[in-house]
């Protein structure tokens, strides 16, 4: 019998975090791995930022914070809201947490009871399923297609919907496709919800700012969905904060004041100095950080072009966030260098071995057809790496 519980027996690990560890023990051992499977922007933390971090160190921050957030960063997130989203939360509407990860674990644990069915589009951000699994939430799969930009149509969401669904995620940008839903694709799905009241959507933005077609749409924009959506966001990749780990939700209250209870008996509140950091990041304008969105941009089409002049890889244009998720099922039955390749978590392991360049299988977004690849990495090391995938799978 294990001394391990059942529930972290059956829990996946994250294969994002598991590639990523795989790939430095290879560069421990000497290989020359290029890493294009974590989602981390390869810029520092711009320095306007970290010079407000000092400014608190060296104002002794070092107490305790509030479980929810400091007031003034609170006060800040509603004004980012207002400014960037025209959403207006208030106050105890506001829950900071240690990182956007935390906050939606916070969401699953206060709103899920057991059999409780959450529809998450596929591909899903990895962590999404098994957060909702562990609450005992039932995580119901919609696959979307690469010709429809990987986006749920209304019509999938309403064949989705059951007596049991209580919650619907997704995230916009989308992690791992990149796909944007517009305000106008946003709002038919917002009318199929109209018929379900008793439905919250969970609106996953932490790409928001790093978006190609120059404007982000919120599900809780539309008054109608407003006191139905829980609005998540954080600092991570925006302004190249990942290891800061501050997130945060704008909630409808009750929802709000639960996360707090929560979080109050499992971490409290984030971290002092990044809170302080997180209110000069978030009270500055977006364009200080256009710099990263332009570079990325620059990156988007470099690796697309590459990509595509690899036989078999199909891909779309990805409309933020910074990956590609091309459908690798063109090599599905092939053997190539002696190794029969089934499906893409052994072509993902393949190019790891073969090429030295670490991808993500598209499985764990719950997508069996394509891989993930992050392209937050120099543009001679995206040349480099695309060199090596096209070779070693000719």
């Amino acid at each position: 019998m294990s001394l391990l519980s059942e529930r972290v027996l059956n829990m996946s690990t994250s294969a994002t975090l598991a590639m990523a560890a795989k790939a430095r023990e290879l560069k421990a051992e000497g290989k020359d791995i290029i890493g294009l499977s974590l989602g981390e922007p390869d810029f520092n933390t711009p320095d306007f930022i970290k010079d407000a971090a000092k400014q608190a160190i060296d104002e002794n921050y070092n107490s305790y914070t509030p479980v929810d957030g400091y007031v003034e960063l609170k006060q800040a997130i509603i004004t980012k809201f207002k400014r960037d989203n025209h959403l207006d939360y208030t106050l105890p509407q506001i829950v900071v947490s240690t990182g956007a990860k935390q906050a939606l674990a916070n969401v699953a644990a206060v709103m899920l009871n057991k059999g409780d069915e959450v529809i998450l589009p596929c591909p899903y951000w990895v962590s999404y399923s098994d957060i909702v699994k562990l609450n005992e939430g039932v995580p119901v799969e919609v696959a979307t297609s690469i010709e429809n930009d990987f986006k749920l149509t209304p019509e999938q969401l309403e064949a989705a919907i059951t007596p049991k669904t209580k919650m619907i995620w997704y995230s916009s940008p989308c992690n791992p496709s990149g796909s944007v839903y517009s305000k106008e694709e946003l709002r038919a799905l917002a009318d199929v919800l109209q018929k379900y009241p008793n439905i919250i959507v969970v609106s996953d933005e932490i790409y928001e700012h790093i978006n190609f077609i120059g404007g982000h749409a919120s599900m809780a924009q539309f008054e109608d969905m407003f006191d139905r959506t829980v609005t998540v966001n954080g600092v991570s990749k925006a302004f190249a904060m990942t290891g800061w780990r501050i997130g945060y939700i704008g909630a409808p209250t009750e929802i709000a004041r639960a996360c707090n209870k929560m979080q109050g008996q499992v971490t409290s509140g984030a971290n002092c100095i990044a809170q302080r950091a997180v209110i000069t990041a978030l009270n500055e304008s977006p364009s200080r950080v256009q710099f990263m969105i332009d570079e990325f941009k620059v990156r988007r089409e470099l690796i697309l072009g590459l990509l595509n002049d690899i036989e078999g890889f199909k891909t779309n244009v990805p409309e933020g966030a910074f990956y590609v998720f091309p459908d690798v099922s063109y090599y599905f039955g092939k053997t190539i260098h002696g190794k029969t390749i089934h499906n893409a978590t052994e072509l993902s392991l393949f190019l790891l071995e073969f090429a030295n360049v670490a991808t993500v299988t598209g499985d764990a977004f719950g997508n069996p057809n394509c891989i993930r690849i992050s392209y937050a990495a120099s543009q001679e090391q995206i040349i480099e790496a695309v060199k090596r995938i096209k070779s070693a799978l000719a």
